[in-house]
């Protein structure tokens, strides 16, 4: 009975330090995309007066831990029983991501002709601020969505062939890594300034170690969240690029001596771009039918 109890430990023990070095090699698989998945969710969560900074991440974190609670078990029984399914999928979700990088490439250069000036976030309501709000963590979960297909597919293709057991634990430690990593990260850096102030108010704005180090977070802070929309939009280009080169053997030999980096962001701005036209052609023809039925109706 005792040697039977110490065996399953024995077990145990075997199993778990098996999930551990799975995990460390999953993990390092998907450093790539939690970088782009830090970039991106820090542009969307940013942008916030201070005190709605912090409910407005834990939305999109909340939004986040739901997104991977519905992907986890779906990519379970892809892989126990439709295996050739997951593909096609990340495919799709890297059409949406190109179009997304696309569109803010787009948009910076041919924006928005608006009827009428847009509110600052000083002058808006109470209701338009609750508003843009829900937009914005709208936006970041669905992006979150699709990188976190992107994410627990890249971890699972690294215990292919292991238990269910063991890949469940596996997947499921990067899931977490990936949420409470990323977004831990994304509030380090949205409240910069918030510490920043604190530094100076304890050093009495005397001049100081204290004093520069909080003038630093500071003013660095603005730069920061600039530079995250650039990369957060170059890094959706990227994922984007890296599903289709990597899954599409066609795309990987034509490119083959271009740098990976390059090569990512040219088939991914390529395939945004595709997305981009068919939207707005698309979204051009449905406008002028709502109008011609419209002028028929009157």
């Amino acid at each position: 009975m005792a040697s039977g109890f110490f065996a399953l430990f024995d077990d145990i023990a075997v199993l778990m330090d098996d999930v551990v070095a799975m995990s460390k090699i999953a993990t390092k698989k998907t450093a790539g995309i939690l970088g782009d998945d830090l970039a991106v969710n820090a542009e969307k969560a940013s942008g916030f007066v201070s005190d709605r900074e912090i409910p407005v991440l834990w939305a999109i974190a909340k939004g986040s831990f739901i997104n991977k609670l519905i992907i986890l078990p779906i990519a379970f029984l892809l892989s126990a029983f439709l295996p050739n399914a997951i593909i096609p999928i990340l495919l799709i979700g890297g059409v949406y991501l190109a179009f997304e990088g696309a569109e803010k490439i787009y948009e910076f250069f041919f924006p928005h002709k608006h009827t009428k000036p847009q509110l600052k976030k000083q002058e808006m309501t109470p209701k338009e601020a609750l508003e843009y709000e829900k937009t914005k963590i709208k936006s970041a979960i669905v992006v979150d969505f699709i990188l976190s297909i992107e994410i627990i597919i890249i971890a699972l293709s690294a215990v292919v062939g292991k238990s269910l057991s063991v890949q469940i634990m596996v997947v499921s430690i990067v899931a977490i890594i990936a949420t409470v990593g990323v977004y831990g990260i994304v509030a380090l850096i949205v409240r910069m300034d918030d510490f920043g102030y604190r530094l100076i108010k304890s050093s009495n704005n005397q001049k100081g170690f204290l004093n520069t180090i909080g003038h630093i977070l500071v003013n660095t802070l603005p730069i920061v969240i600039r530079s995250l929309a650039v990369i957060g939009t170059l890094a959706m280009l990227l994922v984007a690029g890296g599903i289709y080169n990597h899954n599409i053997s066609f795309l990987h030999d034509l490119f083959k001596n271009v740098p990976t980096i390059i090569r990512d962001f040219i088939v991914g701005l390529a395939v945004g771009l595709v997305a981009l036209v068919f939207v707005k052609v698309f979204t051009s023809l449905f406008s002028k039918t709502n109008s011609k039925q419209s002028k028929s109706h009157s």
